[in-house]
């Protein structure tokens, strides 16, 4: 019994280490992060709050500057060109009040920004389909709150490394995304099995289980998107901090200026330029 816990005390040592490498890579003293908080008409989730303390946490323990805002008047070019990465937490519904605030992020992106989009992000702008696309899809139902599990697809992503091959999620929203991309590199996915009071009929495109943190570069830019992070309490545990905060790292990869001679939108509107 007692090698059995030796065992697995090195192992998840181990893990740890790895994890702890993998984000130490990253010269957070450097690094600058937007973390936008706005909710437009509709529910509006508790989490939010916590999920500020979670960031402003994770700040301080690795030097990294963290602006937090629910102001769409941030969305300018001279503004978000210094942020290595915007991260859009538990947003939802509109989001922007002009549509200059919406070319700013398109703008932001294809001068090579980075994004990431934590749990009801996927709702944000359900009618904008360059936001859907750079997120990912967007948001269709989810499960009622509940224990499920999460299937660690890649456990050497930074987001994700710290993990155990299944992430027993205590109670969290077991998320379903429609209009997804086509050339997402899945993470992780949700384990529909492990669900014990379905709440109506589970999609079956991809059979039983359903993606749940995946990331991709699109449009001049790289997105990181996890559906996971419903209850507020849970912000405050290290596993979900350390999810974020790798994904933050995963998503900024090596930091460099952002590149506007590249970016070229002037309406939301604006097809993707091809490559």
């Amino acid at each position: 019994m007692k090698k059995t816990s030796i065992l697995i005390t090195l192992l998840l040592l181990s893990v740890s280490l790895t994890y702890t490498a993998q984000a130490q890579k990253l010269k957070w003293e450097k690094v600058k992060i937007l973390f936008y908080t706005k909710n437009g008409k509709g529910f509006v989730h508790d989490n939010i709050p916590n999920s500020i303390i979670a960031i402003e946490t994770l700040s301080k323990k690795h030097g990294f500057k963290v602006d937090v805002t629910d102001d769409p008047a941030k969305f300018t070019d001279e503004n978000l060109k210094q942020y290595d990465a915007l991260v859009f937490s538990n947003t939802n519904n509109g989001v922007f009040d002009t549509d200059a605030q919406k070319v700013a992020l398109m703008r932001y992106i294809q001068a090579g920004g980075n994004f990431v989009g934590l749990h009801s992000a996927s709702g944000t702008e359900r009618q904008w389909r360059w936001f859907k696309d750079m997120l990912g899809g967007t948001f269709f139902w989810h499960e009622p709150g509940q224990q499920f599990s999460v299937k660690v697809l890649d456990p050497k992503n930074p987001a994700l490394a710290h993990l155990p091959e299944t992430w027993v999620r205590e109670k969290d929203e077991f998320y379903f995304i429609k209009e997804m991309g086509v050339n997402l590199n899945v993470l992780a996915v949700n384990d529909h099995t492990t669900i014990q009071k379905p709440g109506g009929k589970a999609l079956d495109t991809f059979g039983t289980v359903f993606p749940s943190v995946w990331w991709h570069e699109y449009d001049g830019g790289r997105a990181f998107y996890s559906s996971l992070g419903h209850v507020k309490e849970d912000y405050l545990k290290e596993d979900l901090q350390n999810h974020i905060l790798g994904a933050i790292a995963f998503t900024i990869g090596k930091p460099k200026a952002r590149d506007y001679s590249k970016a070229y939108a002037t309406s939301p509107e604006d097809p993707v330029r091809k490559k």
